[in-house]
C-alpha cells in the first residue's frame, strides 16, 4: 500500500507563451489537508485542473495509491473519487440547488428520474456535514457562500474521497470561512484527503498539515506547517520579505468628493428594501470603508451609486454633480472609478484581449481613437505600460484573451485600469479578492497613494484585516442600514464583529457626523 493517496510526478503543462507547470511533483497523504500556495499565475489552478482531467499534462504521470492512472476528463476523475470545487463555481444558475447537485449522476429506474431518493440523500448529507441548503432554491437567487455549499455537496453526493478546493474562501465572509475550515477538518478526520489552494497564510497555518509552494510554474518546496511561519511561507512564495502592515500617515481630509443622502435601494430578492435611508460623505484624501457581512446591502448600494441599479429614493453627488440618474459613462467622466465585486460579470469582457479590457472605459478618448477608428498601436503601448507597472502576468502579453488568465491576474488588470484613470473617487469593492500577499501589499499601497494624492476612496471589504489596516473611517452596514461609524483605531476587531452581526448598534454615530 502506497504512503500517498495521490502522487503527481514531474508534471509539465505548457500554454502558448507560458510554461504553467514546470516539472512539478506533489504528493498527497491519506487523510491530510495539503495546501498549495503560490503567487497569482504560479500554476496552482493549472496543476489541479490536470489532476481533475480538465487539462492533459505534456509530461509526467499521476499515481493513485501507487498505481499509474490516466485522467482524460472530469468523469474519469470522479470514477477515481476525485472531486473539485472551482474558484469560479460551475453551477447552472437557472437550475435548483437539488438539480445542480445531482446533475450528471441522476438516480433513475427504467429511465425515470427518482428525485425523491436524491432529495433524501442530499438532505442527509447536508445535515451530517452541517451544510444546510434549500434544495428547491434557484442557484441564481442564493448567496455565493450558499453556492459554495452546493459545490461541496456535489462532491459528497458523488462519494469523492480526494477533495480539491480552489481558492474556496475568496468569496466568503469571515463567518463562512470559519465554518468551511471546520468542515475541512472534519473531512480530514473522516479520512478524506484535501488539496487546498489559497493565498491566505492565516488559513494555511490554521488547517493545513503540509504546504507545497509554487513560484512561476516551478515547485519551490514542501514544508510541514508545524515547522514553518507565515513569514517563511510568504518568502518562499514571492521570493522576498512581505510587509503585512499597511504604512500610512494620518489622514488630512479635504473637500467633500462624494455624498450619499438618504439613499434607498429596492431588493430584488424580497419586498423589503436592500438599502434603507443611507447617508454619508467621502472627502478628498480619505479612505472610507463600508464593512459588513455579505448580504447586508453593500452590493446593492455600490450598484446604485455606480449606475448598475436604480436608486429608489435619495440623492448621490460626485464632485458637485448630481449623479443620481447619470449613466455609467457620465459617472466615469465626472471622476468615478469602480473596481467591481464580480470581476467576471461587471469587470471584464472575458473573450476580449487584455489590451481591449484595459481601455474599455477610455477607447473613445482622442489618445485611443481617431475619426471613430481605434488607434491600435497606442492601445498596445498603453496596455504594455500597465502590464509592466502592475505585474499582470499573461502568456501572450497584451493580446492574451482575458478568460485564459488566472483570477488574480484578471483582478490586477481591473485594478490597473481603474486606478490609471486618475479618478476623483475610487470605489473599490473587495479589491484584493483572490490576490497573493505580494499583490495585496501592492494594491494596499496603491489605495493609500490615491488617498495621499488627494483622491477620495470608498472601500467595500469583507476582510477584517483589510478594514482595520487600510481605512481612515469605518462604516458598518447591517440589514441595509449604517449601524456604526468609527475612526480607524477606535474600534477593535471583536467589537466590529458585533456590529457586523447586528448584536450592537450605535444610533448616535449613525447620523452624518464624524
Amino acid at each position: 500500500m502506497s504512503a500517498y493517496e495521490i502522487e503527481m510526478l514531474n508534471i509539465t503543462k505548457e500554454f502558448p507563451g507560458i510554461k504553467a507547470n514546470d516539472n512539478i511533483t506533489l504528493q498527497l497523504k491519506h487523510g491530510e489537508i495539503h495546501a498549495l500556495l503560490g503567487e497569482n499565475g504560479a500554476g496552482k489552478s493549472t496543476l489541479m485542473s490536470v489532476l481533475f482531467g480538465l487539462y492533459q499534462p505534456d509530461g509526467g504521470q499521476i499515481l493513485k495509491n501507487g498505481k499509474v492512472v490516466k485522467i482524460n476528463n472530469p468523469n474519469d476523475a470522479n470514477d477515481l473519487n476525485i472531486g473539485m470545487v472551482h474558484q469560479h463555481f460551475k453551477l447552472v444558475e437557472v437550475f435548483s440547488v437539488l438539480d445542480n447537485i445531482i446533475l450528471g449522476v441522476e438516480p433513475n429506474k427504467l429511465g425515470f428520474l427518482r428525485k425523491k431518493e436524491a432529495r433524501q440523500r442530499v438532505m442527509e448529507l447536508s445535515e451530517k456535514y452541517k451544510l444546510m441548503v434549500d434544495p428547491d432554491a434557484m442557484v441564481e437567487d442564493i448567496s455565493v457562500g450558499m453556492q459554495q455549499r452546493v459545490e461541496i455537496l456535489k462532491m459528497l453526493y458523488r462519494d469523492n474521497e480526494i477533495l480539491i478546493f480552489d481558492e474556496p474562501t475568496a468569496v466568503l465572509t469571515p463567518q463562512e470561512i470559519d465554518e468551511l475550515m471546520t468542515i475541512m477538518k472534519n473531512f480530514a478526520k473522516e479520512g478524506k484527503s484535501i488539496l487546498f489552494i489559497t493565498h491566505k497564510l492565516n488559513e494555511i497555518m490554521a488547517v493545513a498539515d503540509r504546504c507545497t509552494v509554487l513560484r512561476k510554474g516551478k515547485c519551490i518546496g514542501t514544508v510541514e506547517i508545524k515547522d514553518t511561519t507565515k513569514e517563511e511561507l510568504s518568502r518562499m512564495m514571492v521570493g522576498r520579505n512581505v510587509n503585512f502592515k499597511v504604512d500610512k500617515a494620518e489622514t488630512v481630509p479635504g473637500e467633500v468628493v462624494f455624498k450619499a443622502e438618504n439613499v434607498t435601494v429596492a431588493s430584488k430578492r424580497h419586498k423589503n428594501n436592500a438599502v434603507k435611508d443611507v447617508s454619508f460623505e467621502v472627502r478628498a484624501g480619505e479612505i472610507v470603508c463600508l464593512a459588513g457581512i455579505e448580504g447586508n446591502g453593500q452590493t446593492e448600494f455600490v450598484h446604485a451609486i455606480t449606475g448598475l441599479e436604480k436608486i429608489s429614493a435619495g440623492k448621490v453627488t460626485l464632485c458637485g454633480h448630481d449623479i443620481t440618474n447619470a449613466t455609467i459613462r457620465q459617472r466615469s467622466q465626472f471622476g468615478m472609478s469602480h473596481i467591481p465585486e464580480d470581476r467576471h460579470k461587471h469587470g471584464l469582457v472575458l473573450d476580449y484581449a487584455l489590451e481591449e479590457n484595459l481601455v474599455l472605459q477610455r477607447y473613445w478618448q482622442p489618445e485611443f481613437q481617431k475619426n471613430g477608428f481605434i488607434r491600435h498601436n497606442e492601445v498596445r503601448e498603453y496596455a504594455e505600460k500597465l502590464i509592466d507597472q502592475y505585474d499582470i502576468r499573461s502568456g501572450q502579453g497584451a493580446v492574451t484573451v482575458a478568460r485564459s488568465m488566472s483570477g488574480g491576474n484578471q483582478q490586477k488588470a481591473i485594478v490597473a485600469r481603474e486606478i490609471d484613470k486618475n479618478p476623483e473617487l475610487l470605489v473599490a469593492v473587495q479589491p484584493t479578492r483572490g490576490l497573493d500577499v505580494g499583490a495585496i501589499e501592492y494594491i494596499h499601497k496603491q489605495l493609500v497613494a490615491q488617498r495621499d494624492e488627494g483622491k477620495a476612496v470608498l472601500l467595500v471589504s469583507l476582510e477584517l484585516d483589510e478594514v482595520m489596516n487600510v481605512s481612515d473611517t469605518i462604516l458598518v452596514m447591517y440589514e441595509g442600514e449604517i449601524v456604526g461609524r468609527f475612526k480607524a483605531g477606535e474600534v477593535t476587531v471583536e467589537e466590529l464583529g458585533l456590529y457586523m452581526a447586528g448584536a450592537k448598534r450605535d444610533n448616535r454615530r449613525c447620523d452624518n457626523e464624524d
